[in-house]
C-alpha cells in the first residue's frame, strides 16, 4: 500500500495537534503550580470534546456531501469538482491564516493562555470555563485538520490514516515535553513546520484550480447555453499547458508523487495553475517569512535589552 498521499495530512495534523498539546500541556502546567490540580478533568474533558466535535464535523460533513451527490445525481460530473473546490478554498484560507496567526502569536500564547487560566480560576464555574478553553483549542485544529482532508479525500482516501498518525505523532511529543521533560525547539519545529505547510497549501491551490477547471468543463458539456465558458482547447479556464513531464517524473510514482505530496508537483500542468501557485507564494509565503523575522527580531532586541 502507497502511503505517500498520506503526508501531507500527517504533516498538518501532526502541526495542528502539537501546537493543541502546547496549550493543554500550559494549561496543566499553571493549574499544578496553582495548586488546583483538582480541575485537571475539566482540562481532559475538555480534550475529549474537542476530538469528538472534530469527528463528528468530519461525519457530519461527509453525510452532507452524500446527500447532495444523491440528491443531483445526473449533476455528480459538476457538483463533485464544486464540492472540491470548495472546501480545498476554505481549507487554504484557514491554514493560511493559522500560519500567519500562529506565527505572529508565538511569543505571547503562554502569556495569553495564563491570563484567561487566572481570570477563570477565580470564577465560580472555573471547571466550565477551563473546559471550554481547552475545548475550543482542541477543536479548533481539529476543524482545519478536517477541512484539509476533506480538501484531498477524492483524491486520496488514505489521508485518513495520515491523520490518525498525526495525531498519535502531536500526542507522543507533547508527552515528552510535559511528562518527559525532554527538551525540543519549540520555534524552530514551528518555522520547519510552517514551510513545509506552506507548500503543502499551495498544491492545495494547484488542486482547487484542477477541481474548478473541471467544473467549468462539465457545465459547458451539460448546458449547451454554457458551451462558451471554457476558452482554451487544452484545459477550459486554465490557459495552455506549460509543463508536461509525465514521461520522465510522472506524479503516480516516486519520486514525483513524494513531491506531488509535499510541494504541489504536477506532472502536467496550466499557465492559471502556475500563475495560482506563484500568486499563493508571493502573497502568503511573503507574509509568512516577513512574520517569522519581525518575531526573530522582537526576540533578539529582548535578549540585548535584557543583557
Amino acid at each position: 500500500m502507497d502511503l505517500t498521499p498520506a503526508l501531507p495530512t500527517f504533516i498538518i495534523t501532526l502541526r495542528e495537534g502539537v501546537e493543541a498539546a502546547l496549550v493543554v500541556g500550559i494549561v496543566l502546567a499553571c493549574l499544578n503550580r496553582a495548586g488546583r490540580s483538582e480541575l485537571n478533568r475539566w482540562v481532559y474533558g475538555g480534550v475529549t470534546a474537542g476530538l469528538i466535535g472534530s469527528v463528528l464535523i468530519g461525519i457530519f460533513l461527509a453525510l452532507g456531501l452524500q446527500q447532495v451527490q444523491a440528491a443531483l445525481p445526473s449533476l455528480e460530473s459538476v457538483v463533485k469538482p464544486l464540492l472540491g473546490t470548495l472546501f480545498s478554498a476554505i481549507a487554504i484560507i484557514m491554514l493560511s491564516w493559522m500560519l500567519i496567526w500562529m506565527t505572529q502569536q508565538a511569543r505571547s500564547l503562554k502569556a495569553e493562555i495564563q491570563g484567561s487560566l487566572q481570570s477563570a480560576l477565580v470564577d465560580e464555574t472555573a471547571g466550565w470555563s477551563i473546559f471550554s478553553l481547552v475545548c475550543i483549542a482542541v477543536l479548533r485544529e481539529g476543524f482545519e485538520t478536517v477541512l484539509f482532508l476533506f480538501s484531498n479525500l477524492q483524491q486520496s482516501p488514505i489521508g485518513v490514516a495520515g491523520a490518525i498518525a498525526g495525531v498519535i505523532g502531536a500526542t507522543a511529543i507533547g508527552l515528552a515535553i510535559f511528562k518527559g521533560g525532554v527538551k525540543i525547539d519549540v520555534r524552530l519545529f514551528f518555522q520547519t513546520m510552517g514551510v513545509l505547510l506552506l507548500l503543502i497549501v499551495a498544491g492545495l491551490v494547484v488542486s482547487a484550480c484542477k477541481n474548478l477547471d473541471a467544473a467549468f468543463a462539465a457545465i459547458s458539456q451539460i448546458d449547451p447555453v454554457r458551451s462558451d465558458l471554457c476558452f482554451s482547447t487544452q484545459s477550459c479556464i486554465l490557459g495552455p499547458q506549460v509543463w508536461d513531464a509525465s514521461q520522465v517524473l510522472p506524479d503516480k510514482t516516486f519520486p514525483g508523487i513524494v513531491l506531488k505530496a509535499l510541494m504541489g508537483y504536477r506532472d502536467q500542468i496550466y499557465l492559471g495553475q502556475i500563475i495560482a501557485y506563484g500568486s499563493f507564494l508571493a502573497l502568503v509565503g511573503g507574509r509568512y517569512f516577513r512574520s517569522l523575522s519581525q518575531v526573530t527580531g522582537r526576540g533578539t532586541q529582548q535578549t540585548a535589552t535584557n543583557s
